[in-house]
């Protein structure tokens, strides 16, 4: 039997690179303790409230169809959230509503690539992010994004790698698995590669919220001469604590939407009204456990420095916003991957090989956040003891 094309073009792009992740589970299945440091997931609960809110809309009986581009409540305060942070008006022609921030992403994708299109994308980068490019028939770029620039994208790389075939400059802004964060000057000079080039800009924000103390958030929706190019996807996921309500958005100019608008209804017409309602509530104002949760990411950024930087040949990237911590692995000869295999099979201890996120981060593994500052100690004594033994190092 014969198959679509995009099962080729994403068929090594699948769960493979979350083998240690499933390993682990499969351990903590059969009765074994593992220390789980591997995904996202936010340390509380979601907030009481937005539960409360979707089962009154729920009761109420927002039960049926959606909107195909969202529900007008949701959209409407959306638009509003936007508005106040870029200080010019956003309307809700410019707004997408689709379930969580991977699905804004495709939807984007779908929209502004396509077959032998090229989207220039920092590396590292989300693991999903080669499939979602892959998805359209578009190649991905790798842009090295170097430690020595804090995991910044320099616009110096960006233009090395331009070419007709160039559509997009793809960002994610707080940075998954860094954590660096673009600073309104990192904007402005991949922004002028944009105009220079026509360029679409495509950027990440679904860790918005998730800025550690001093760090200073910038998007390129907020600069006003790139606003007719650019297009940000987020999602209550992270800030909210609700990935699971699957919940997302995509801003963009309007006729960048209205193309849109049939894709998304061609994907599922619309979200749940009961959801929708309860993420209105969640943006229109700050989050009841994003602050919390960042300075709590932040406390176990600086714990994770202090007990493993310099220490048996490894070295800590500090991260400025996000859930994760990037460690450099290599003095133990070993890849990030087997790294990674080998501490979950000694020490019990789950985190992700940094090849699983490009080759930038060969040789590193990333690190989450999200457990208590018990068991981060607890996981950093036994990362320094296998490195040691690694190296052949007293531990």
């Amino acid at each position: 039997m014969k198959y679509a094309a995009i099962t080729e073009r994403l068929a090594h792009l699948g769960g493979a690179k979350w083998e240690v992740h499933a390993r682990a589970k499969a351990m903590q299945a059969a009765g074994k303790p593992v220390i789980q440091l591997t995904i996202g997931e936010p340390d509380v609960a979601t907030p009481p409230a937005l539960i409360a809110e979707a089962q009154r809309s729920m009761d109420a009986g927002r039960l049926g169809y959606s909107d195909g581009r969202g529900e007008p409540a949701l959209l409407a305060a959306l638009a509003a959230r936007y508005s106040k942070r870029t200080g010019r008006a956003i309307s809700t022609e410019q707004i997408a509503c689709l379930p969580g921030t991977q699905t804004s992403l495709y939807a984007v994708l779908l929209t502004l690539t396509g077959p032998g299109d090229e989207v220039l994308v920092g590396d590292p980068l989300y693991a999903t992010y080669e499939g979602l490019i892959a998805s359209t028939g578009a190649v991905a770029v790798p842009v090295p994004l170097r430690a020595e620039h804090g995991f910044r994208m320099q616009a110096a790389d960006v233009a090395a790698r331009i070419t007709p075939r160039t559509r997009m400059i793809f960002l994610n802004t707080p940075h998954n698995p860094t954590g660096a964060i673009l600073t309104a000057d990192d904007i402005v000079a991949l922004g002028a590669l944009a105009k220079q080039h026509d360029l679409w800009m495509l950027s990440d924000e679904v860790y918005e919220e998730l800025v550690f103390a001093g760090g200073v958030f910038a998007s390129p929706l907020d600069n006003a001469d790139l606003a007719d190019r650019v297009v940000v996807a987020a999602s209550i996921s992270k800030s909210h604590a609700a990935p699971g309500f699957r919940s997302g958005w995509c801003v963009g100019p309007e006729e960048f939407s209205a193309r849109l608008l049939p894709l998304a209804e061609t994907m599922l017409f619309g979200n749940q009204p009961f959801i929708a309602d309860m993420t209105a509530m969640a943006v229109s104002g700050p989050s009841e456990v994003a602050r919390g949760m960042a300075e709590r990411f932040a406390r176990r950024a600086a714990l994770i420095y202090e007990k493993l930087n310099g220490v048996n040949g490894l070295q800590v990237h500090k991260p400025d916003a996000g859930m994760f911590t990037v460690v450099d692995v290599n003095a133990t000869g070993l890849s990030g991957e087997c790294f990674a295999l080998g501490l979950l099979a000694d020490e019990g201890v789950a985190v992700m090989p940094g090849e699983s996120f490009g080759a930038a981060l060969t040789g590193w593994i990333r690190i989450s956040l999200t457990q208590d500052d018990a068991l981060v100690i607890e996981a950093c004594k036994r990362i320094a003891r296998y490195a040691a033994l690694k190296q052949g190092l007293a531990a």
